[in-house]
């Protein structure tokens, strides 16, 4: 049976040498020399091949597996990849346009500077023959028997070309689309929550149904877009005007809290940012903001690299994107706290010491840390309870004491076992 067939070539895997054996006759079948053969790699693993600069232009990839390849810069237009595992791929700079991606699976694949014009992202899923129950639906990455829309969640597509693609009940959670050109798509029920869209083009984009819930929308251009029934709540648009927005009030009440931290209180005064936009500072680099009151503020990519800010309430604050390398986050609150892509390299988590001998954790209970960079961060005692730490990277960070439980972590780096 084609199921049985399906399943045989998927579980032999194809060896470097075979692939551009393939690939070789493929390409001098496009260069119009003798010897050329239309690839077909259909329901093949070809897991962490090495595909770069290759022209596989129309190619068959229908159910491969092609989870951790290096496909920068392969040429995929009009390419099957219908039901295809591309989880972790690297596609940057990849040309897929009217690629044929239903059912894909681009879970964490980094697709910066793919060209998808007129890519097809519709949900689907692969016929075949069974004798006891006649055609029925199969899929390499899935067994449930249904249609399965295509995976995109946490991929990069930061400059990507999507305009005129198609795509229904498309997962883009998460998903950086930064500066993408989405023009005329038709991505109706998908769901783009928390997607970063930062300067993307949605010019005439078809968003019926979709879920925008907390997405970045800064200087994303909506010109004669249809987003009805759209969920656009918690969503960041573009930034206040000047008339809108106190932001040179919300300046200077940054400068006196700092200098009421450096001051000891002798001057300055401390200042209070509750549900605060403050992006248009910019900057807080190395600012002394210890037990800054921040709850529900906006501080969506802003430079705060070695900002101080032990003991501070960040309960519910958007700190999404933010370049945090080196702060001081010891005994913060970060309760719910948004830090999906935030960069907490080398930060200090850890306990803050009180005069009483007291340790008080970093608390980042319910915090969703989505693809946050946490390299060699001092996590001493932190509390990750039911957070989301999915493709979070914790390498050679201090975890001793932490509190991981309830949390989840799929595809996160350096964390041995959630379970414990």
């Amino acid at each position: 049976m084609l199921q049985q067939t399906a399943q045989s070539l998927a579980s032999s895997a194809l060896d470097q040498a075979q692939v551009d054996a393939i690939c070789g006759r493929h390409e001098r079948l496009y260069e119009s020399k003798p010897g050329g053969v239309l690839a077909s790699f259909a329901w093949r693993n070809l897991t962490g091949i090495d595909l770069r600069g290759r022209n596989l232009a129309d190619a068959d990839f229908t159910g491969a597996r092609l989870s951790g390849c290096q496909l920068q810069g392969v040429r995929l237009d009009h390419a099957s990849l219908f039901g295809c595992d591309l989880s972790g791929a690297n596609l940057e700079g990849a040309s897929l346009k009217r690629a044929d991606l239903r059912a894909v699976s681009l879970r964490t694949a980094n697709l910066k500077d793919a060209d998808l014009f007129e890519a097809d992202l519709r949900e689907g899923g692969a016929m075949a023959g069974d004798r006891e129950r006649g055609l029925r639906m199969v899929n390499s990455a899935t067994s449930g028997g249904e249609a399965h829309p295509a995976d995109l969640g946490g991929a990069n597509l930061q400059d990507s070309r999507l305009s005129g693609a198609i795509g229904v009940r498309v997962d883009f959670s998460g998903v950086r689309l930064a500066g993408a050109k989405l023009v005329r798509v038709s991505l109706s029920h998908c769901v783009l929550t928390d997607a970063d869209l930062t300067g993307a083009d949605l010019s005439n984009a078809d968003l019926t149904g979709s879920s925008l819930r907390g997405a970045i929308l800064t200087n994303a251009v909506t010109l004669d877009w249809n987003i009805s029934q759209v969920d656009l709540s918690d969503s960041v648009t573009g930034p206040l005007s000047q008339a809108e927005a106190p932001e040179k009030a919300y300046a200077q009440k940054i400068i006196d809290h700092a200098r009421w931290c450096e001051t000891g209180g002798a001057e300055g005064r401390p200042s209070c940012f509750e549900n605060a936009d403050l992006r248009s500072l910019g900057s807080a680099r190395g600012l002394n903001l210890t037990a800054l009151s921040a709850k529900g503020a906006i501080f969506y990519g802003l430079d705060m690299q070695g900002v101080r800010l032990q003991g501070a309430d960040l309960t519910g604050a958007d700190l999404r994107g933010c370049d945090l390398r080196g702060a001081d986050l010891r005994g913060a609150r970060l309760i719910s706290a948004r830090l999906q892509n935030a960069d907490l390299s080398g930060a200090m988590m850890g306990p803050l010491v009180l005069g009483d001998g007291r340790n008080l954790p970093c608390d980042l209970s319910g915090a969703d840390l989505k693809s946050a960079d946490l390299t060699s961060a001092d996590l001493r005692q932190a509390r990750f309870v039911k957070a989301e730490l999915s493709r979070a990277n914790f390498t050679d960070a201090d975890l001793r004491g932490v509190d991981l439980n309830g949390a989840e972590g799929w595809g996160a780096k350096g964390l041995a076992d959630l379970r414990g």
